[in-house]
């Protein structure tokens, strides 16, 4: 088996997966001096955009194709190779398609999509000045495109809004919701879809403070709130985007008014699969190439299903004990360290909630 992986960033998070499968890797990456290069059997440096991938698939006769691409812009242009590649030259891209690409990178466009499918999402209006504003302060201001909380505001005030509109000429405007923030991964493959337990992501606040910046924790833990509610929505969701890979929604429950509100969904490996990895045992990226190998379905996902209490915390740098190789495999580890320094994050998992303290108290 020969697969071709996009982009290196991602890559050390499954390499020795890849191995243990006996899988031939071959990866392009367009930047000479970025991360993990040393990693794969074969590295091809290549021009920005999906034609150099392209061509080096259709040289090095590959089986499948699997973008390890965690930000938004490339994305439509992996659905468009993926469709030209697959209808012609018949390589499984396992990736989502142009339909639910273009569905859930604009968030006004997401916004009538959940509209369309009746699920419930936070009201909204689209704003070009801010006299038009007609929602209750606080609100959300936000631009179409986006990920990872750029051009977000949370505007207390009219003045909050016109300095909003000093920079942008249209903004999406959304109720604040205050409430629980909660986010899941939904995996989904020629028809089949897996919504993986829900994390929790703390509070929103009206500082707007970033979730790389908070402590999360897993499984979801909502007072009043249905963990099985929130599988049942991320599964429609997923199943109406009709599309394969790794979908992430983010979701806010209102205490107040008992209800589950959609926010947004991305369609690329995303910041919480530690978490997730570390609450259930199923590995997000390992599934990717699962499909690939034509190994995955929902039996397998509920065979590999275990049960953990976790937890994500910001440390900035980690001082703390060795980890075994492979340092970011839960099946060697009952903690990972990721993100770059500076900015590093301990995921960590435990049978019980007081086994957890005492490893993180270990740890941190």
């Amino acid at each position: 088996m020969k697969i071709l992986f996009i982009g290196s960033r991602l890559y050390d998070d499954l390499d020795w997966y890849v191995r243990s499968k006996g899988i031939e890797s071959i990866l392009t990456e367009s930047n000479e001096e970025a991360i993990n290069l040393d990693l794969p059997d074969q590295v091809f440096i290549v021009p920005r955009g999906m034609e150099g991938p392209k061509n080096v698939a259709l040289m090095q006769n590959v089986d499948a194709i699997i973008p390890l691409i965690g930000i938004d812009p490339p994305l439509i242009d992996v659905a468009y190779m993926k469709e030209e590649i697959e209808k012609e030259h018949s390589i499984p891209v396992i990736a989502a398609g142009v339909r639910a690409v273009e569905l859930t990178s604009n968030k006004i466009k997401t916004k009538e999509f959940y509209s369309q499918i009746n699920v419930a999402t936070p009201q909204y209006q689209i704003l070009n000045s801010p006299d038009e504003l007609t929602l209750d302060f606080p609100v959300v201001l936000k631009q179409g495109e986006g990920q990872g909380g750029k051009d977000i505001k949370v505007a207390k005030s009219i003045e909050d809004v016109k300095d909003y509109f000093k920079e942008f000429n249209q903004a999406l405007c959304e109720e604040f919701i205050e409430g629980s923030e909660i986010s899941i991964e939904v995996l989904g493959f020629n028809g089949e879809y897996v919504a993986l337990p829900p994390i929790y992501k703390g509070e929103t606040t009206l500082e707007g403070t970033h979730p790389l910046n908070k402590v999360k924790t897993g499984p979801c833990m909502v007072d009043g709130l249905d963990n099985n509610l929130v599988q049942h929505v991320a599964y429609k969701v997923a199943k109406n985007l009709n599309s394969d890979g790794i979908f992430e929604m983010d979701f806010m429950y209102s205490h107040e008014k008992n209800q589950l509100y959609a926010i947004e969904v991305n369609t690329r490996p995303n910041g919480t699969r530690y978490l997730t990895t570390a609450t259930c045992g199923v590995n997000s990226l390992y599934e990717l190439v699962n499909m690939a190998l034509g190994e995955f379905s929902l039996s397998n996902i509920s065979d590999k299903l275990e049960y953990y209490y976790s937890t994500e915390i910001p440390i900035g740098n980690y001082s703390g004990p060795a980890l075994n190789e492979p340092v970011k495999s839960f099946e060697v580890n009952d903690f990972v360290v990721h993100g770059p320094q500076g900015y590093q994050r301990v995921t960590a998992r435990a049978k019980s909630k007081e086994d957890l303290d005492k490893l993180v108290d270990k740890i941190i």
